[in-house]
């Protein structure tokens, strides 16, 4: 109905009629989608490689969650139980609007995994990546497995206290290696991403690359096919797929000629569908990070597609992608960032984010923690988009 139209009708009937809109209107805003508008560098804040806590070297983070009923961070080592046992360490981060630095993060402990059988990861038997909260007494990690050497990847449930296993979900058998080297997961482009949606009822994690079945991985100028897997927790099973093709990138230089490049992780910024996106691309000659807003709204699922080659790929509808931030427009030389997580609200009522980076463990780089704050659409903005959308 028109708006000249309305103001032809009885004013009683216009009334009602306006009643029933915002009353429609509001009843989509309890369920609407966060929509995230901007974003604010605070600052950033590293940690040298070779930092020692309670006699482990910290580092190799390549996932970060929060709690935030304990306020502290949780970061998973990826490790392979090689330096120490495989493990995640917990942080408190002090975050301000202003500034942030070494000084506002805090190790508080070290927890090792245990597998089912109580005992801590064999050295090689592990990659972990993801990390996601469940509830306030278990996590999930995700680890990459080691295609090269037949070890399959996982995604299996820890208790936050002790570390214990508790469960695993179900791994499709297209992401698994294949003797032949034919299908499966690509070594160590595998599950890097791992979250949970804040109603704790879908796990959401992804492949780096494409799988070997899927397509070529990523290289200079071409991107790669990625798949995003939901999972039930209720159900503990995997209920979709979806396409996610990750940024092209040219590099600057080709000193090198070594290139790595794909999606590291993941956040779920609400129930309905909608993430915030990390990519990282080594280029041989620095560093090209990018934020992007992720919405899997009209994206098909291809859970049933067992290989993307074997049909038209560009029939599918992939998630849709829009750049939030290139990193590489910040005032700070960038590390191999791999993490994100949404943190503590800022003092100002703001949410924030906080990546982390990998330091492999090498001297020539460090852990580099990155916080930003995030502008959220208000309700009142969100109302009126919504009648502009509607009318």
């Amino acid at each position: 109905m028109g708006i000249r139209k309305l103001f032809k009708l009885p004013l009683i009937i216009v009334f009602f009629v306006t009643i029933i809109i915002v009353i429609f209107l509001f009843a989509n805003l309890r369920t609407s989608a966060v929509e995230v508008t901007g974003i604010n560098f605070i600052g950033e804040a590293t940690l040298p490689t070779g930092t020692n806590f309670q006699n482990t070297e910290l580092g190799g983070l390549s996932g970060i969650t929060y709690d935030t009923r304990k306020q502290l961070y949780y970061a998973i080592s990826d490790d392979r139980s090689q330096k120490s046992p495989a493990r995640f360490y917990t942080f408190e981060i002090n975050l301000n609007t202003n500034s942030f630095q070494e000084s506002n993060i805090k190790p508080v402990a070290v927890i090792t995994l245990k597998d089912k059988n109580g005992k801590s990861f064999s050295a090689g038997t592990i990659d972990p990546e993801g990390i996601a909260l469940n509830d306030n007494s278990s996590i999930f990690v995700s680890s990459e497995g080691n295609a090269d050497r037949g070890i399959n990847p996982f995604i299996k449930e820890f208790s936050v206290n002790s570390g214990q296993e508790i469960s695993n979900l179900p791994i499709p058998e297209k992401f698994l290696p294949s003797q032949d080297k034919k299908q499966g997961i690509r070594n160590n482009l595998a599950f890097e991403s791992l979250t949970i949606t804040p109603d704790k009822k879908y796990l959401f994690t992804a492949t780096e690359n494409a799988l070997i079945q899927d397509g070529d991985k990523a290289k200079p100028n071409q991107g790669s096919l990625s798949r995003i897997l939901q999972y039930n927790l209720l159900t503990k099973k995997l209920e979709k797929e979806f396409l996610y093709p990750t940024k092209l990138v040219k590099p600057f230089f080709k000193l090198t000629g070594r290139f790595s490049s794909g999606l590291t992780d993941l956040i779920a910024l609400d129930n309905q569908g909608h993430f915030l996106s990390i990519e990282r691309t080594f280029t041989g000659f620095g560093f090209v990070n990018s934020l992007f807003k992720v919405s899997l709204e009209n994206a098909d699922d291809i859970q049933k597609i067992d290989s993307l080659q074997q049909i038209d790929s560009q029939a599918i509808n992939p998630v849709e992608k829009e750049l939030l931030l290139n990193l590489g427009k910040l005032n700070v030389a960038l590390d191999n960032t791999e993490g994100l997580t949404i943190g503590a609200n800022l003092p100002n009522g703001q949410l924030s984010l906080i990546l982390v980076s990998d330091n492999n463990f090498n001297k020539l780089q460090r852990t580099q923690f990155l916080a930003f704050q995030l502008e959220i659409e208000s309700h009142l903005e969100r109302l009126l988009r919504l009648i502009r959308e509607r009318f």
